[in-house]
């Protein structure tokens, strides 16, 4: 077996991307994935060669426009006995409804050094088997609804379909929402607390459902001459303690599933209402085909499903354990042909929420001179763009090394840089930065969940992607007297 000091190294393992042609072959890989799968002219050798067929067979499928996400496989390593598992998504890059390139990204599943072999994979096979689908059936519903909205945008002078701004809201909350579910991934891989609870209104996070899933039952039955009608009647509720990103999840799973029990049309009635001896309830209810009671009985199975190969059977059994992790209760009335009710109940919080006046916040805010680091141009591109809304002046540096070159000509309040960076990391540049410049506040910026004795060398550390509020909460924390 290999050292424990090979397997931790493999546990810090940056993520690792790939870019393919429509051919199927790579045209770039970062490197992290050249050290993960080797730099050799055929990529795939580290695989079986089945394993490396039936991924040549998804790169296919990805450059016709089929997206997959969560394909595990195994990849041989140089001195060590077993091979370690990735966690891959095949994502096709379109261009005016052309695929033209297809971006892979991985995340290499490490277990501890410990384990005995039969330990390792039983466990991941309960915790991959479980977890894959219902993250696939999730970032399904985000990217549907990120999609169907950016078709109403690009068709907004034709049709009118609604204020624009609202479309762009709703897909920035549905990509929120996406960054969200690739944090409790990664937090979950690492063991760490799976949610962070937070007082939220329900009737917001019901709204936004209902926003996040209009082209479903609004747009495109419209299209096939069918009408769902949606009923809201929400009463003022006190907040419940919770994750905002983890309810929405449940309530767009409801919502859905009530479109597809309509096809022939209906109506879904939500309502929201608070009992001092009940609690927060809320429920959901359709006029659709109904369920037997023996269905009933088994709809929160995880892989129970009535839709053949269109259902996973993860999406209610996912929502049945987000609401247990919120200590709420959930039943189910249901009768065949005549639709289906769930009625939930979730415990109010005693802390109130926090309203945060972003305008007067901003008025109050000092401006800085900020550094930016990272080598990619788009993201230290848009960076820099949000900090100069703010009134920052930002200057922006490709290189660990380039930004060294910089501090040593010029003074900065601020320096923002990017953990993944070849030649010189993030982490690596703030120690030295430390050596010279040790008052400097430094904010390190990553894709992950956890950069090991980060803290040590850091300010502050945001994971990507964050708001613009996030960002300025962050300066004026770090430049306050």
């Amino acid at each position: 077996m290999a050292s424990n000091a090979n397997t931790a190294a493999m546990l810090d393992a940056e993520l690792l991307v790939a870019t393919a042609n429509t051919s199927g072959q790579l045209t770039f890989r970062n490197p992290a994935w050249k050290t993960f799968f080797g730099t050799a002219s055929n990529p795939w050798t580290r695989l079986t060669e089945r394993d490396a067929s039936e991924l040549m067979g998804l790169l296919r499928q990805a450059s016709a426009g089929l997206l997959t996400s969560n394909y595990v496989l195994p990849v041989a390593q140089p001195n060590r006995d077993q091979p370690l598992y990735v966690l891959l998504h095949l994502l096709p890059v379109q261009l005016h409804q052309d695929v033209v390139a297809v971006t892979i990204t991985g995340e290499v599943l490490a277990e501890p050094a410990s384990w005995t072999t039969n330990q390792t994979h039983r466990h991941r096979m309960e915790t991959l088997g479980s977890m894959t689908m219902g993250i696939a059936h999730d970032f399904n519903n985000l990217l549907s609804g990120i999609l169907g909205y950016t078709e109403l945008l690009q068709t907004y002078d034709e049709f009118q379909d609604g204020d624009p701004s609202d479309h762009l809201a709703t897909i920035e909350r549905a990509a929120l929402d996406g960054a969200a579910l690739v944090q409790r991934i990664q937090k979950y891989i690492r063991q760490e607390k799976l949610s962070h609870f937070e007082p939220i209104d329900l009737t917001t996070i019901l709204n936004d459902s209902v926003s996040l899933t209009r082209p479903y039952w609004y747009n495109e039955p419209r299209r096939k001459g069918i009408r769902i009608h949606i009923e809201q009647s929400f009463r003022h509720v006190p907040p419940i303690m919770g994750s905002a990103p983890e309810l929405r999840e449940v309530f767009i799973n409801f919502i859905l599933n009530a479109v597809q029990a309509m096809p022939e049309g209906g109506t879904i009635a939500i309502r929201c209402d608070y009992r001092a001896d009940v609690g927060v309830e809320v429920t959901v209810s359709d006029t659709g085909v109904g369920m037997t009671d023996s269905v009933k009985e088994r709809i929160f199975e995880p892989l129970f499903t009535t839709k053949g190969e269109k259902g996973t059977g993860m999406g209610l059994a996912v929502s049945y354990g987000i609401i247990q992790e919120h200590d709420g209760q959930i039943t189910v009335d249901s009768t065949p042909g005549r639709g289906t009710r769930f009625h939930l109940i979730f415990p109010p919080s005693e802390t109130p929420l926090i309203a945060l006046n972003v305008d007067a916040a901003a008025d109050r805010a000092q401006v800085y001179e900020i550094l930016v680091v990272d080598d990619e141009k788009m993201v230290r591109a848009v960076l820099a763009k949000l900090l100069g809304l703010r009134g920052h002046t930002v200057t922006q540096a490709a290189s660990g090394s380039d930004a060294l070159d910089l501090l040593a000509s010029h003074t900065y309040d601020l320096v923002f840089t990017d953990h993944a960076m070849p030649e010189m990391s993030g982490t690596e540049l703030a120690s030295e930065i430390r050596i010279h410049y040790p008052h400097l506040p430094i904010v390190l910026l990553t894709g992950d969940t956890e950069v090991p004795n980060a803290h040590r060398v850091v300010d502050a550390h945001l994971s990507k992607p964050f708001k613009l509020e996030r960002l300025e909460t962050v300066i004026q924390e770090l430049k306050s007297p």
